[in-house]
This record gives C-alpha cells, structure tokens and sequence, in this order.
C-alpha cells in the first residue's frame, strides 16, 4: 500500500506585494510627495504644462497681473479697472494672433495667474472674442480658484511659486499690470529685476492707471537715493485704457514674434 504524498502548503506573498517598497514609483503618492522627490515635482510642474502649451500651438503670451480682490461692480476705481482689464483682454486677443487657425502658432494668447479680479476680467476678454486663454493658477489657502473663463485645457494648478512664475515669463511678449497688492508687486518686481539682471529679454512692461502706481511705488525715490539707474525707468510704462495699452503694446509684440525655445 503506498503512504499518501504530504502536499506542503506554498507561503503567502501578500506581505511582499502590500509592501509600499513594492508599488511603483510612478503610482507612490507617499514617495511622490516625500522630501527626496521635490526636484521631481518641480519638473512635472514645468513638463506637464509645456506639453499642453506647444500643443495648443502657443508661441507667445501677453501676461496681465493684477489683484484678485478686485469686482466687477467694486467700489471706488475698482468696476473701472475690472472692465479695462476685460477690454484689454479682448482687443489684444482679436489683434495680436490669438485667434490663427488651429495648426498655426497662436501669438500674444492672454496668459493669467487663473484665479479672479483682474485675472477673471482678462481671460474673460480674451474668451468673449473666441480666443484661447491661459489660468496659471496656484494653490493658496485662500483667494486662489480657477475662474470660469480661462480654456479648461488651458486651466493649469502649481504647487511651486517659482515654476508658475517660470511659465507666465517664458513665453511674454509682454506684461501688462493692473492694479494690486503684494502678490501683483511680487510678480512685477521679480520681471523688473529679471530685466534690470539681464536674466529676461528686455519686454515691454505696462502698468495700467499711473496715477495708482505712482502713489504706491515712488519710483523717484529709488532714483534720487542711487537705488536705481535712471535707465531703470524706461524699463516700463503708464497706460490708462486698454486701448492705449494695445497702442502702446501693438508695435513691438507683432513683430518679430518669439519661437517656442
């Protein structure tokens, strides 16, 4: 009579395969968002973007900054403003290239930092003349939300401060600058000083209602105590209606345009 084979019962895997060593890098949000991939991340944010831009055939922007807290039907000086911005956004969209065919390379498309205020007003021109317009948005506790106007394919969110800022300047034929507080200031002095380094090809910069900038930044001062050269002052401009922002603009953004680099 022959003994019964013992059959040995195989040992589990399922340690090994729950392992978080063993998921894939590429689907680990824990490693993805760990302290040793930032560098990672910071390139994703730029790569993601660039991809879906050279899709879209955009070849150059005309960014316009501004702050968020601005409405439509604010107070004082505030309705004026948002309604500029929303002209701007229109003319410069239906004048400088935004609207080429599908295929072409799209040129002066409005680029926004996405959330409201003067960036909705902007996109919102850009959209009402049926051209494509950009939301660099960010993250923020608060104020930052997409608003309802930029292209959603266009509709972008960063993490990292310097890769948005990154992305609203590398493609600039120009900056046009409304009205705002420190994040508009941020963006506006690091281009001015991007300029003033050399670190940025010399772009025409646009503040829009002088009488606002020259009571908030005494630009003289700087001057009069060597902080500056008075070269510095022509490195940007005052303009106080979207029209004149287009006059002012149109010359040196139709030509030439700027290659995708």
């Amino acid at each position: 009579m022959r003994m019964a084979t013992k059959v040995k019962q195989r040992a589990s895997n399922k340690a090994q395969l729950d392992s978080p060593s063993y998921e894939l890098p590429a689907l680990d949000q824990d490693f993805l968002l760990g302290d040793s991939m930032r560098g990672v991340r910071f390139l994703l944010e730029y790569a993601k973007a660039e991809q879906v831009l050279r899709h879209w055939h955009i070849r150059s922007t005309i960014v316009v900054f501004g702050s968020a807290r601005i409405h439509e039907n604010g107070p004082g000086k505030q309705a004026r403003w948002y309604e500029q911005a929303l002209e701007f956004g229109r003319i410069a969209s239906q004048r400088g290239g935004a609207l080429m065919p599908y295929g072409d390379a799209r040129d002066n498309v409005i680029a926004t930092g996405g959330g409201p205020g003067i960036m909705e007003a902007a996109n919102r021109g850009a959209r009402e003349a049926g051209a494509p317009t950009v939301g660099f948005n960010i993250t923020l506790p608060a104020e930052q939300s997409p608003n309802a106007y930029s292209t959603p394919e266009l509709t972008f969110r960063f993490h990292y401060f310097a890769m948005r800022k990154m992305h609203l300047a590398m493609r600039a034929n120009a900056l046009v600058v409304f009205p705002g507080g420190f994040g508009t200031m941020d963006e506006m002095f690091e281009i001015l000083t991007l300029r003033q380094t050399g670190k940025f090809q010399p772009i025409p910069v646009l503040l829009f209602d002088r009488e606002y900038w020259q009571s908030v930044v005494n630009f003289q001062v700087l001057l009069d105590n060597g902080m500056i050269d008075a070269s510095d002052l022509e490195s940007f401009g005052f303009a106080d209606s979207a029209e004149e922002l287009w006059q002012m603009l149109e010359a040196e953004v139709m030509n030439p345009r700027r290659p995708i680099r």
